[in-house]
C-alpha cells in the first residue's frame, strides 16, 4: 500500500487531484475529450518550518485549499465554454470574487446567523452560558445540513456529486494499491473519511466548544468578530481530529465518530458512471507521475 497522501476536490465535470508535490485537474470538455491541467507543488512546510505545528497546519490547509479551489474551479469553468465562441473566458479575479463572495456568505449563514436568532431565543432559553451555546451549535449543523440538501437537488450539483463519488473511489484504489482502471475503481465506496464533507461537519461540531470561551457579557459585534477570528483555530484544531480519525478507522470507537461524517457524505456524493470514473483516474495519474517527477508542468488536451 503506498505512503503517499493524495486529495482531490469535484469541480465542474472534473476532478482536482493533489499529490504531495503535484497537482493535476481533469475535465470532461463538451466534445467529449479530458482536458488536463496540471502543476507542481512546493510545500510550504519546506520553506515555513512553523507550518509543520499542529494546529498551524490545519489552519495553513484550510486557506491553501481555497487558494487551489479557485485556480480548479476556474480551469473547469472555462473548458465547460471552450465549446463556445461568444462566451469570454472566466479570470483568476472574477472567480476569486465569486469565491469571495460565496465563503463571506457562509461565514454569515453559517456563523453569524445562528449567533443572531440564539440571541433572540435568550428570554425562551435563559441566561445560561452552556446552553446558549449549544442551542447555538444545533441551529449552526440544522442550517447546515438543510443547506446541503437543498444544492443537492440541483441538477448540475448532482454531477458535481458524481464526481464527488469518483474522486473517492480512485483514492480508495489507489490506497489499496490497485491498478488505477474503471473496473477497480467501481466496486469501491463513494464515502472516504478524509472527506472534506467530514471536515466541515468536525468544524461545526469544533466550533460549539471553542465558541463557549467568548465571553458571556460581549455584545453581539464583538461576539460575531471573535468567531470570524477563530476561525483559523477551529480548522487548525478540526484538521488534527481529521487526520488522526482517518490514521485509526480502524478501531469500533472510531468508527463511531466518523459515522456521521460519512453519513453526510451520502447527500455530497453520488455514483458516478464510467466515464466520469476515467476522469479522475485521469487526474490522479498524471498528479502521480509528475509527483514522481517524470512529467513537467504542461496542458493536456
Amino acid at each position: 500500500m503506498s505512503k503517499i497522501n493524495i486529495g482531490g476536490q469535484a469541480v465542474l465535470e472534473g476532478v482536482m487531484m493533489r499529490a504531495p508535490r503535484s497537482l493535476a485537474i481533469a475535465v470532461r470538455r463538451p466534445d467529449g475529450e479530458i482536458s488536463v491541467r496540471s502543476e507542481t507543488v512546493v510545500p510550504l512546510s519546506e520553506r515555513f518550518p512553523v507550518v509543520k505545528l499542529p494546529i498551524v497546519r490545519g489552519a495553513v490547509a484550510l486557506f491553501s485549499s481555497l487558494i487551489i479551489g479557485v485556480k480548479a474551479l476556474n480551469f473547469s469553468a472555462n473548458q465547460a465554454l471552450a465549446e463556445d465562441e461568444e462566451k469570454e473566458e472566466l479570470s483568476n479575479w472574477a472567480v476569486g470574487g465569486t469565491m469571495a463572495a460565496a465563503f463571506g456568505f457562509g461565514i454569515i449563514l453559517f456563523f453569524i446567523m445562528p449567533l443572531y436568532l440564539t440571541k433572540l431565543l435568550v428570554p425562551i432559553i435563559g441566561g445560561s452560558n452552556i446552553v446558549f451555546n449549544l442551542v447555538d451549535g444545533v441551529i449552526r449543523v440544522a442550517v447546515f445540513l438543510i443547506y446541503i440538501v437543498g444544492i443537492s437537488r440541483m441538477p448540475d450539483i448532482q454531477r458535481v456529486f458524481q464526481y464527488h463519488g469518483a474522486e473517492h473511489k480512485s483514492i480508495f484504489t489507489f490506497e489499496a494499491g490497485e491498478e488505477l482502471i474503471v473496473e477497480n475503481v467501481r466496486k469501491y465506496s463513494c464515502l472516504h473519511p478524509r472527506c472534506g464533507t467530514s471536515f466541515l461537519l468536525i468544524v461545526m461540531l469544533v466550533s460549539i466548544l471553542i465558541f463557549s470561551l467568548i465571553p458571556k457579557l460581549w455584545p453581539f459585534y464583538l461576539k460575531g468578530g471573535a468567531r470570524i477570528l477563530l476561525l483559523p483555530i477551529i480548522a487548525g484544531v478540526s484538521y488534527e481530529i481529521l487526520k488522526w480519525t482517518a490514521k485509526h478507522d480502524g478501531h469500533a470507537l472510531v468508527k463511531l465518530v466518523i459515522s456521521p461524517g460519512l453519513a453526510l457524505q451520502r447527500l455530497t456524493t453520488r455514483e458516478p458512471d464510467d466515464s466520469q470514473i476515467e476522469v479522475a483516474i485521469k487526474s490522479m495519474q498524471v498528479a502521480l507521475e509528475l509527483n514522481a517527477g517524470h512529467k513537467d508542468d504542461r496542458l493536456v488536451v
